[in-house]
């Protein structure tokens, strides 16, 4: 009733079946890897010719041949009315001729070195006439050239900033600016910054547009100074001078009044952007006289600039504060002293040995 089936051709019909599964299997790949390697070979590449290169940190952008991270990108530096000069490092681009994408650094002579361009002389220029320049030498290249040139780092135009300002050391200007953004840019003024700011700059770029403005003993740099009120408060734009390349600019140190014997906080007080301090503001901020305090019998002891001999002026402290007697402005390094009842001999002290005393005390900020 059964047929029956032969072991033999019960094996072939498997192994027929089996081989046909793996021929449409392989089919299947070989249609797909064509397809993978069509779309591959469809994709536009980049290569080191074109001025690309792969980036090494995965973070990174990169432009030419320069890896920067992407906020570097963004923040580069504005050019509205930049100088180029030597050491200044740029980053160009050309429409249609990435040939031509490179970065580059503006070397002693103020030469770029432009592909297929050849060398660009780009100091002394702007980034719209730069680009101009070079938009010539590519027109044998392509069709009217679009060049873009980008600043990336600027050390062509340093002023130096010494003295009493909160980031002392070498500040590039970036175009036109002014005293007192360098200042800004610089940190600010500290605290113990003094009365006048003084500015020295190379006579190869005109002298100081400012009254004071001299020429020093050897004809090559003009000084002047402008008084620290007027960059603060900005209360005199004659003042907020524009700043040139290699300018040097100091800010002196705060003078100090000492106000010293029987008060209840002597000391030394900053005089701050102040050239002279009342004598009635020095004893208010040394707390006024102490008990037993000889007001009657103060001195201010005084050195006069570029002297060695000191003057000594007597005061009424008591009348003074009672306002009997016209107030006194205590100068730069004036020393007020004021006796104890019971020590009146002291006054009979050099002054040398006031200004000793003097110093050693403790300095007051006000």
């Amino acid at each position: 009733m059964y047929a029956k089936i032969s072991p033999f051709k019960s094996f072939r019909k498997s192994f027929l079946s089996s081989q046909a599964i793996r021929t449409l299997a392989l089919s299947i790949a070989i249609t797909s890897s064509c397809v993978v390697a069509r779309q591959i070979a469809t994709r536009p590449t980049l290569t080191p010719d074109h001025g690309q290169s792969v980036p090494s940190d995965p973070g990174k952008a990169t432009v030419g041949h320069l890896e920067v991270t992407p906020a570097s990108v963004a923040t580069s530096v504005p050019a509205a009315n930049y100088i180029l000069g030597s050491d200044d490092q740029v980053m160009l681009s050309v429409t249609d001729l990435p040939e031509a994408q490179a970065t580059m650094r503006v070397d002693q002579q103020g030469d770029l070195n432009v592909p297929l361009a050849g060398r660009v002389h780009a100091a002394g220029l702007t980034v719209n006439q730069l680009e101009a320049e070079i938009e010539k030498k590519l027109t044998e290249f392509v069709w009217k050239p679009h060049a873009m040139i980008t600043i990336l780092d600027l050390r062509s135009q340093p002023v130096s900033f010494l003295g009493e300002i909160g980031s002392p050391g070498i500040h590039q200007l970036a175009g036109h600016k002014t005293l007192v953004e360098m200042i800004s840019s610089a940190g600010g003024l500290r605290q113990d910054a003094g009365s006048t700011i003084r500015i020295t700059r190379e006579i190869k770029w005109g002298r100081i547009p400012l009254p004071n403005a001299k020429d020093d003993a050897t004809g090559q740099y003009s000084v002047a100074s402008v008084p620290t009120k007027n960059v603060g408060e900005t209360s005199d734009p004659a003042t907020n001078i524009i700043l040139m390349p290699d300018d040097v600019i100091y800010v002196s140190k705060a003078d100090l009044v000492y106000v010293i014997g029987s008060v209840k906080r002597p000391g030394g007080f900053v005089l701050g952007q102040d050239e002279t301090i009342s004598a009635t503001k020095a004893m208010a901020l040394a707390f006024g006289l102490d008990k037993g305090a000889a007001g009657g019998h103060a001195r201010i002891t005084r050195t006069e600039p570029g002297s060695s001999t000191h003057t000594e002026i007597p005061i009424d402290i008591k009348k003074l504060l009672a306002g009997k007697i016209q107030d006194v402005q205590l100068k730069s390094n004036d020393i007020l002293f004021v006796p104890s009842s019971t020590a009146k001999t002291i006054l009979t002290r050099t002054a040398e040995t006031g200004i000793q005393v003097g110093t050693s005390l403790a300095i007051y900020h006000f």
